[in-house]
């Protein structure tokens, strides 16, 4: 079984949501330290001008504060000023009127926390683009150790052979430690075509509400990576081994 593992973002980039189409089982980070100026409170969308930033207000964390720990702040009333600049630069795209009021529907739940607006964010878009990976919170489980040894631990509980890892993750995750474990090793790999978009050249990186309101239902057909994914480790043993990489004993 592959299982992946990311934080939550906020209605995230269609590489996020390839990442969840390409796994058996994926697991939001939950349980693992809010990062300030990050992508778990804020996406982009495309305007005249060039992308923009949608970003959700939250109570000041502490340093060593959680993201399943971390409140959303209503002083400021974010919703309606994120539905105004998607009403603004979406509503001449062919198919805002299929997404809008959802959208504005997810928003108006008002949830407390951050996670609980990324985890229900991310099942709506995961219907939207026909990905039924299951989705399960890694604060569920109860992981212990730091870094490789706690993404190892995730793994083991839920009885994962394969592990689809962000490219991101390549400077710290000690593949040794797969080995050891007969856990296999993959990084995710991010090359998408363009697709249709509105005012001006195309803009990589934007939320994939940009790809549904200018594709529609065939945005599904615009997620899949051209390019396959980075295999070092196959499932329960070596498979294709990294060059100068020590055979294993025995």
């Amino acid at each position: 079984m592959r299982v992946g593992i990311i934080q939550p973002n906020y209605l995230p980039w269609r590489g996020y949501m390839d990442f969840i189409r390409q796994v058996d089982l994926f697991l939001l980070f939950d349980d693992v330290q809010y990062t300030r100026r990050d992508w778990r409170n804020r996406s982009r969308i495309k305007t005249a001008q060039g992308w923009h930033w949608l970003t959700v207000p939250v109570r000041h964390p502490a340093r060593d504060q959680r993201i399943f720990e971390v409140e959303i702040t209503y002083e400021v009333e974010w919703r309606s000023a994120h539905m105004a600049q998607i009403d603004a630069w979406y509503r001449k795209a062919p198919f805002y009127p299929l997404y809008r009021d959802e959208l504005a529907e997810l928003l108006a739940a008002e949830p407390r926390t951050l996670l609980e607006l990324n985890h229900s964010a991310c099942l709506w878009l995961m219907r939207l683009l026909d990905i039924r990976t299951p989705v399960r919170l890694a604060s569920e489980l109860g992981a212990q150790g730091r870094k490789t040894d706690r993404l190892l631990d995730l793994l083991r509980k839920v009885g994962a052979t394969s592990y689809l890892s962000g490219p991101a993750a390549k400077d710290y995750i000690e593949v040794a430690k797969f080995h050891d474990v007969g856990i296999g090793l993959e990084y995710k790999t991010y090359d998408y075509a363009d697709y249709p978009q509105q005012w001006g050249p195309f803009q990589p990186g934007l939320s994939v509400i940009d790809l549904l309101m200018n594709v529609g239902p065939s945005a599904k057909e615009h997620i899949a990576s051209r390019r396959a994914n980075e295999v070092v480790l196959g499932p329960g043993g070596w498979g294709a081994m990294p060059e100068n990489w020590p055979a294993p004993e025995g």
